[in-house]
């Protein structure tokens, strides 16, 4: 199935110097031809069957049916972030045409205020599109969107307000995936933006630092905060098994975020804060190096999977290998990385 194909490409978009030719590993290195190829065929093929239609694929169903989704669902800048580095990895141009369409398709995104997830939707789309071909008309829309992020910034919290719903459980809601969308932010301020929008970016990385985390390095999902006082009313999950459990996914977000937060700041806690999330993620995996989707799901070793989550952690250490001092730990980080693209990439 595509799915397969879909997080192997989902690999590269969330990391812009990740899919190395030379991998070190040669079973992964003789291996990449033939993902590549196949890559190629399965997104012609998709391109194709949408034909004039622009819809934004979300996953395939059991029926091996594409679930298409609206493009104000957090998903919807992944189609065009993979064909822009599908376009990058062969060259071929009717990629390169099919990522703008499918870009450009998300134009009205910039000034949607309801999500913090625009930096998902846009910097996947835009801002590869961006890095590949330097269209300036396309960074103005990142810059724009960057305005439209701030907008859910509350200075009492300290964070941008990650959801608008279930008002009657959280009064100001920030979830663990928020992280991904500060990139955007980061990357705004230092690019003709604004600087608060790297002041904004900071302070959220920093709040989430010191609550999402517990002493062990794993991760609260929720974090709901007073807006009055700033203060921690609750921690909760919504999509791990419990509140007091690590959500698969959530801990993978924290890696890379934090990984990301350190290129941009250099903040060493940063930093640090992104080594004891993946050092609690890798001690949790089992021997295929596939999480589980809870590391504290109650029937292991008989629950589900997510292969997504460890997509995100193995761009997240292959980045996270090339910071700090312990050659010894970034080995480590760069061999787990390895392992789980492999195994990701497997039969």
């Amino acid at each position: 199935m595509f799915r397969k194909f879909f997080l192997i490409i989902l690999i590269i978009g969330f990391n812009k110097a990740v899919f190395a030719m030379d991998s070190g590993d040669d079973k992964l290195t003789n291996r990449i031809p033939f993902l590549i190829n196949s890559i190629q065929k399965k997104l012609t093929g998709t391109v194709e069957a949408f034909g004039d239609h622009l819809v934004y694929p979300r996953y395939v169903s059991e029926s091996n049916q594409w679930i298409t989704q609206p493009i104000r669902s957090w998903t919807s800048g992944f189609f065009p972030g993979i064909l822009w580095y599908t376009a990058e990895l062969t060259k071929e141009k009717s990629f390169e045409s099919s990522a703008k369409k499918w870009t450009e398709g998300l134009n009205l995104i910039q000034y949607y205020p309801g999500s913090h997830d625009i930096g998902f939707m846009i910097f996947c789309s835009y801002g590869n599109g961006y890095r590949i071909t330097k269209n300036e008309d396309y960074k103005k829309v990142i810059l724009q969107t960057a305005k439209t992020l701030i907008t859910r910034f509350d200075q009492n919290v300290g964070c941008i307000r990650s959801w608008d719903h279930n008002t009657e459980k959280w009064e100001y809601p920030v979830i663990i995936d928020n992280m991904m969308n500060l990139e955007l932010l980061f990357w705004a301020s230092q690019n003709g933006g604004d600087k608060k929008f790297f002041d904004i970016a900071y302070k959220h990385a920093e709040k989430t630092m010191i609550n999402h985390f517990r002493p062990d390095g794993s991760t609260f999902h929720v974090v709901n905060y007073d807006t009055l006082n700033g203060k921690v009313i609750s921690r909760n999950t919504h999509q791990g098994f419990a509140d007091e459990s690590c959500w698969a996914r959530g801990q993978a977000w924290a890696i890379y975020g934090f990984t990301m937060a350190f290129r941009f700041t250099k903040d060493a806690r940063f930093l640090s804060t992104a080594q004891k999330a993946a050092n609690y993620f890798l001690k949790h995996l089992p021997e295929d190096f596939i999480p589980y989707w809870d590391f504290n799901a109650p029937n292991i070793p008989n629950e589900p999977r997510d292969a997504s989550a460890a997509a995100v952690a193995s761009s997240a250490l292959f980045e996270l290998s090339q910071y700090g001092s312990d050659d010894k730990l970034k080995s480590e980080y760069y061999k787990n990385a390895v392992a789980i693209l492999n195994s990701l990439s497997s039969p």
